[in-house]
């Protein structure tokens, strides 16, 4: 796992240089794009404003997304925002060390897991019910306090000049199989890889989720993040690997459908590999800005943000705010089959983090 983060200083902190499969037309499109985005994100959010007010943003998000998004609210709301970005374990262990005295007002994240452990210490604030109302029950806390934002999908990625899918597994467990040695990529230390050991511990057992993973360190190339899994399968170092969607279509996006090898599968009939990942975002307790956080919580969820967000080539998550229609590349919403687990059923990072140890992995 990455080194804690040190705490923020009174300036935006510095962000780290984006992986080379995320630069590029993307990037480009991304700072282009955002000025004239920006209207049309906030078209119909112009409260009163509220300038003099900044907001700190603890973020586990993508930071090309965030950037864009905290430039528009600022723009229709005169509320700043100065981000604090790093990965969303050490976000959340940071926010637990700095308690009641912890600068942050609003935290965004990109799974749920970390939300669930804050919400379990009382570090955060009830969200307003209106935002609640924005997108179905299920994919925020039942406790009311942080909202589900956006979703992702886990797949399997696969190079079909080196396997066919007819050949490809019926369940992800089935990769810690003996017959998959060296023909997998993962990437275990990717704060996006902890909700699947929590989906497995979840339907199937501690035990058995520690052989799957002990099976995955004698048969899997492991990389860093989901980037470099997804790389190495499509230029053919690896025959498959998993990821969240998301980062197979920022690939595509990148370098042209014509020059992707690589295709996604993914797994139907409520198999753990088709897991949904919860991006969502709270306002702490602790927060000197309350009321300004939980506006920042209304825009992240309402339509004219959520279309935007969906209909751009920067981030490709499924939108949840009601009636949103995803990016074409995804899948409709309705057609996926990931497994019947709830929030609360994914646990808080913890075990699948003791988990991993265990196994040899981190």
């Amino acid at each position: 796992m990455p080194n804690p983060i040190s705490p923020p200083t009174p300036h935006a902190a510095p962000q780290p240089a984006m992986p080379a499969a995320a630069r590029g037309t993307i990037g480009r499109r991304a700072v282009l794009g955002a000025a004239g985005a920006a209207g049309l994100l906030f078209a119909g959010l112009r409260h009163a404003r509220a300038a003099g007010v900044t907001l700190t943003l603890y973020s586990a998000q993508h930071q090309q997304m965030v950037k864009m998004l905290t430039a528009g609210f600022t723009k229709a709301t005169g509320i700043g925002v100065r981000i604090h970005a790093g990965e969303a374990p050490e976000i959340a262990s940071q926010i637990l060390r700095e308690g009641a005295r912890s600068p942050a007002d609003v935290y965004f994240t990109e799974n749920s897991p970390e939300l669930t452990l804050l919400d379990e210490k009382g570090m955060l604030a009830k969200v307003d019910a209106a935002t609640l109302a924005a997108v179905p029950a299920r994919y925020s806390a039942a406790s009311g306090n942080w909202v589900g934002v956006l979703a992702r999908e886990n797949v399997l990625a696969y190079n079909p000049a080196m396997i066919a899918e007819a050949a490809l597994p019926a369940s992800l467990m089935d990769l810690a199989g003996p017959g998959w040695k060296g023909k997998v990529a993962i990437a275990p230390s990717d704060a996006d890889f902890l909700p699947l050991i929590d989906a497995v511990v979840a339907l199937k057992g501690e035990k058995a989720a520690l052989a799957w993973l002990r099976g995955l360190k004698t048969n899997a190339q492991i990389f860093d993040d989901d980037e470099g899994v997804i790389a190495a399968v499509d230029r053919g170092t690896v025959a498959t690997g998993i990821i969240n969607f998301y980062y197979w279509a920022r690939l595509r996006t990148e370098q042209g459908a014509a020059r992707t090898k690589s295709r996604v599968h993914h797994f139907t009939g409520g198999d753990v590999g088709a897991l949904i990942n919860v991006s969502g975002a709270a306002v702490l307790k602790s927060s000197r800005h309350a009321a300004a956080a939980q506006r920042f919580l209304a825009y992240l969820v309402s339509t004219p943000v959520q279309t935007a967000i969906a209909q751009g080539d920067v981030d490709f998550e499924y939108p949840l705010a009601k009636g949103v229609k995803p990016n074409p590349l995804l899948r409709p919403f309705d057609t996926l089959q990931p497994p019947d687990l709830s929030m609360a059923q994914l646990g808080d990072d913890r075990m699948a983090a003791r988990l991993l140890r265990q196994a040899g992995l981190i």
